[in-house]
């Protein structure tokens, strides 16, 4: 098997004034929380999302993992649909000390390039500042914080950095080369 150098980088915003929000995209785009867990929906948002771009550390998750993680308290999913069809999402997850992770966000490939991934990671991001609003026992926000990497979309930096993201780490690692599995074989081919 082969080996690549993957780089990621680690961005973080602060304080709720540094969100830039981008505007809404034309036509009937609405984002909703996901407010009932659901292991199947959420994998086949993250295959969706993420098959064309390697995602691969939880395809092998079993359906009772994926229940426990998404019935942990402070993890959200928000759905972007774009006239009722499913777009894309954004996952995050609460973590100590008042720190919030945007763990996943990304869009369906045939969403892709029709400005809904700036106006999502927007909303994602303005609902990580607001998250102990619908979990009391959650300290506020002090710190949304996400990774990408060089497999991720192309245009994922710049968005991240344009909703006003700021870069703290950098990291290069060696990884096994996968195929790209796709949300099912033969799917979006790139």
């Amino acid at each position: 098997m082969t080996n690549i150098a993957v780089t990621t980088w680690s961005l973080e915003q602060s304080a709720p004034a540094d969100l830039l929000p981008a505007t809404a995209p034309e036509g009937d785009v609405r984002v909703v929380r996901s407010e009932v867990p659901s292991p199947e929906f959420n994998r086949f948002l993250y295959a969706s999302v993420g098959g064309d771009i390697r995602w691969t550390d939880r395809l092998g998750w079993s359906y009772a993992r994926w229940g426990a993680y998404l019935e942990r308290p402070g993890v959200e999913t928000w759905v972007a649909y774009d006239r009722g069809t499913p777009a894309g999402y954004v996952e995050l997850e609460a973590q100590d000390d008042g720190v919030v992770e945007i763990v996943y966000f990304g869009l369906i490939p045939a969403f892709r390039g029709r400005r809904i991934g700036g106006y999502l990671l927007s909303y994602g991001a303005a609902r990580a500042w607001d998250l102990a609003d619908r979990w009391p026992d959650l300290a506020p926000t002090k710190r949304v914080w996400l990774h990408t990497c060089s497999k991720d979309g192309e245009h994922a930096m710049d968005n991240y950095r344009r909703r006003g993201f700021k870069l703290f780490d950098t990291k290069v690692e060696e990884e096994a080369e996968v195929a790209t599995p796709g949300p099912w074989p033969g799917a979006f081919p790139a």
